[in-house]
């Protein structure tokens, strides 16, 4: 049986989602979809795109991988949510999707979308490049450009959310190559004012991006350099533009209008972040071909050229535990534990090593010292389910995920989770709920009302609560089929 919440490499499910907003509101609320595609008006309101934008997300969530470290999700989302209060977005609802892939790409959709892959982090050389294109996309969201896009041409909604659907999908599975077909062959009947107005709205989102940088203290000139690391990978040969570059075109004017604004802002002294750099070896980890190629990678990095010597040792001895060299991971934490002895990410590496080491004493206090000290952590309450589960305490696992899917509803690697967790426990309602829950946040409409209909024959009939749960689900998920139908 495969272990529980793996921390060094996470096996991506069919497609995860992390909701930056923490609702503690019941799920089971109307969904009250948007009637969008009858062609009478082509204005959409703020509740309109979001509602729209959750559905489509579904959609998008069914046909592309996403990766699941919560070290990862967490750190996305507070970016996310340090970055909006300083930006013009008036709606500040956001989920931000972790797209597992390589490639250079990131994307924004109404309704507040924001898909960074993997690769972007990758490719960003400190935190302030990655908020750069960050902070474009968030600009995209807050002129509402799609929105004013649908009021340009005078096409109704759907129609545009189905071929940004098809060619996101695209961009972040096959490549840029058949993406980039995709974008052609949906712009092929735009007249030339529409693409003038594309290319105002990219004009727009790097100035109204740079603002928000600003504003939120990181480094305006960064936007640039990453767009120009961008446009410089698309000379060498043979080698294909990076997927962001399909939908957001970089060119060297438009490099040197970012840099001239940048210049007449104040000068300030930025720092570098430790934690994007750590949350960058993670990922480099991730994406390596096996431990023992990521160990050789870290150790020329230590021993040559690092964008960060500290994240280099962190990667080096996450690779070692997963390669189950423990002594050798333990030397390699001993120092940095002594430098940074109050970072998270190197605590739960060693209480990792100690659970390893089948050390459940250790472990377990060491999880709940640092519950203590950081009770919102995900990776912190995901290790502690983890440790739960090792030591075969099902029904106390149970009980921690299903609080923690009161605060993150729409996260579906809890719910997956929890549909094992509660199997393993015996709680076979719980089971069909949990799983019900998980493929209806992944647009899977058939297999959550398989599951809920199963759930249905185990209730009393006299359960009016439950037996009303499961009906306003099933009502929600006509709903949505109705409308992914028609996107």
């Amino acid at each position: 049986m495969r272990k529980l919440f793996h921390f060094l490499r996470l096996l991506p499910h069919y497609c995860l989602i992390f909701g930056v907003l923490v609702s503690t509101g019941s799920y089971s609320a109307d969904l009250n979809l948007p009637e969008l595609g009858d062609g009478t008006s082509s204005v959409v309101s703020r509740q309109q795109e979001y509602e729209l934008g959750q559905a489509w997300l579904r959609l998008f969530r069914s046909r592309v991988p996403s990766y699941d470290d919560p070290f990862v999700t967490e750190y996305l989302e507070e970016l996310l949510e340090d970055l909006v209060q300083y930006s013009e977005l008036k709606d500040k609802r956001l989920s931000v999707i972790s797209v597992n892939n390589p490639t250079i790409n990131a994307f924004a959709a109404p309704g507040g979308i924001v898909g960074v892959h993997t690769g972007l982090i990758l490719s960003a050389e400190n935190e302030h490049e990655l908020v750069g294109v960050l902070a474009h996309e968030l600009a995209h969201l807050s002129q509402r450009h799609w929105v004013r896009s649908v009021e340009k041409s005078q096409q109704n909604a759907l129609p545009m959310m189905a071929a940004m659907l098809a060619s996101l999908v695209l961009l972040s599975t096959t490549g840029g190559d058949a993406g980039m077909a995709a974008l052609t062959a949906t712009q092929a009947a735009s007249l030339e004012s529409s693409l003038r107005f594309s290319r105002q709205n990219e004009q727009e989102a790097d100035r109204i991006g740079m603002k928000t940088m600003q504003a939120a203290n990181y480094n305006p000139d960064a936007m640039a350099d990453m767009f120009e690391r961008m446009l410089m990978a698309t000379r060498f040969a043979g080698q294909r533009p990076p997927e962001f570059l399909l939908t957001h075109p970089v060119t060297e004017k438009r490099i040197a209008d970012s840099r001239l604004r940048a210049s007449n802002m104040p000068n300030r002294i930025y720092p570098d972040s430790l934690q994007y750099h750590l949350i960058r070896a993670r990922i480099q980890l991730h994406h390596a071909e096996n431990p023992s190629i990521a160990i050789k990678r870290f150790n020329g990095e230590i021993n040559g050229k690092t964008l960060n010597i500290t994240a280099s040792y962190y990667g080096l001895a996450l690779a070692q535990i997963e390669a189950l060299r423990l002594a050798d991971a333990r030397k390699t934490l001993e120092p940095l534990l002594k430098q940074y002895p109050k970072e998270l990410m190197f605590l739960l590496a060693s209480a990792e090593l100690e659970l390893l080491s089948g050390n459940f004493d250790n472990a377990t206090a060491m999880s709940e010292e640092l519950l203590t000290n950081h009770p919102r952590s995900l990776p912190a309450r995901i290790f502690q389910v983890r440790l739960l589960y090792e030591q075969q305490k099902y029904s106390e696992a149970d009980r921690v995920l299903t609080r923690l899917s009161y605060n993150r509803p729409h996260d579906t690697l809890v719910w997956y989770e929890l549909a094992e967790v509660r199997g393993l426990a015996g709680n076979i309602y719980g089971v069909h709920m949990a799983r019900a829950e998980y493929f209806l946040l992944n647009g899977i409409y058939d297999k959550a009302r398989y599951q809920l209909n199963y759930a249905a024959q185990l209730i009393e009939p006299d359960n009016f609560m439950e037996n009303a749960r499961i009906e306003q689900k099933l009502r929600d998920i006509e709903k949505l089929e109705n409308l992914s139908i028609r996107i």
